[in-house]
């Protein structure tokens, strides 16, 4: 990967982030375009896929490059046993948690679609965003058409997700709705928290089991907010294990807790091309299952 660091210097104030790049890293405008799209790029440490972003004298911009003839991921990074469907429009996948949706501050290398389109020979574009630690059922699009049809469809919240979330205790009330805005946390680069002036965020959720150490609490996000099912289970006072940036334990009592615990358990989508209904599920995996044996008997 060729990592390139540009300051925003006073005669770039007022100019475009896509045009900004192009001029100073000495690339195309094209290239500075797909590199946004790909969300290689961070304005002052926070992703940023927006083109069209005017630029202020002292910002500091990082492109992760794609480089040519670069080596391709390794052989088993992501089993085919991980894919749960494919045709010529999408695939789902079933992530494993560790690997990233999309490219990070300090390497674009090991993505899932990468991955992805490491196994099927051929790229692939990620529509929908699952955190890296999380697991579960995603899919990406394989047509210019189908991701535009899908991106359409999970910003206007009709595909239906289903997630896992083991807590460190039931939310109260147990089971409902809870409808409430997320804006950046202004303390905290790159977390959220709950705003009355922030973005719409809504999430049906109900537990499912309970114990003195643990809850298992099924959440259906009505929104695809950055961090959403995290931030509306802690504001109900139900953290999720292994989640310490919102108040998750990473150990209880001799149980180490190896990551969030969350896990995308099914999702409900109408192909991009037909309209038909499309349902895929994956099993809960084997950490976030020993866990909740350990914590749930």
């Amino acid at each position: 990967m060729k990592r390139l660091s540009l300051a925003v210097g006073p005669a770039d104030a007022g100019e475009r982030l896509d045009r900004f790049i192009a001029a100073r890293g000495g690339i195309s405008r094209g290239l500075a375009r797909r590199t946004l799209d790909a969300g290689g790029v961070f304005l002052d440490g926070r992703r940023c896929k927006v083109s069209g972003k005017l630029l202020h004298e002292g910002q500091e911009v990082v492109v992760n490059l794609e480089e040519a003839g670069r080596s391709a991921p390794a052989p088993g990074a992501l089993d085919r046993s991980r894919l749960l469907y494919a045709d010529r429009d999408l695939v789902a996948v079933d992530k494993p948690a560790g690997v990233p949706a999309q490219p990070t501050l300090t390497t674009d290398q090991g993505t899932l679609p990468e991955l992805v389109a490491a196994l099927l020979g051929a790229p692939v574009t990620l529509v929908h965003r699952l955190d890296r630690e999380t697991s579960g059922v995603t899919v990406l699009a394989r047509s210019a058409a189908a991701a535009a049809a899908l991106a359409e469809a999970f910003r206007t919240g009709t595909p239906e997700k289903t997630y896992l979330a083991l807590c460190a205790r039931a939310p109260a009330p147990p089971e409902g709705r809870i409808d409430a805005p997320l804006g950046k946390d202004p303390a905290r680069a790159g977390l959220r928290r709950v705003d009355p002036r922030g973005d719409a965020a809504a999430t049906r959720y109900r537990t499912l089991r309970e114990g003195p150490l643990a809850a298992l609490v099924e959440a259906r996000p009505e929104t695809g907010r950055t961090h959403q099912i995290r931030v509306h289970l802690a504001h109900l006072g139900a953290p999720l294990l292994g989640d310490p940036r919102y108040g998750g334990p990473r150990r209880v009592g001799e149980v180490a807790i190896p990551r969030v615990m969350l896990h995308a358990r099914r999702l409900e989508v109408a192909h991009p091309a037909s309209g038909a209904r499309l349902v895929f599920e994956a099993s809960v995996p084997d950490d976030f299952g020993a866990a909740e044996a350990a914590l749930l008997p």
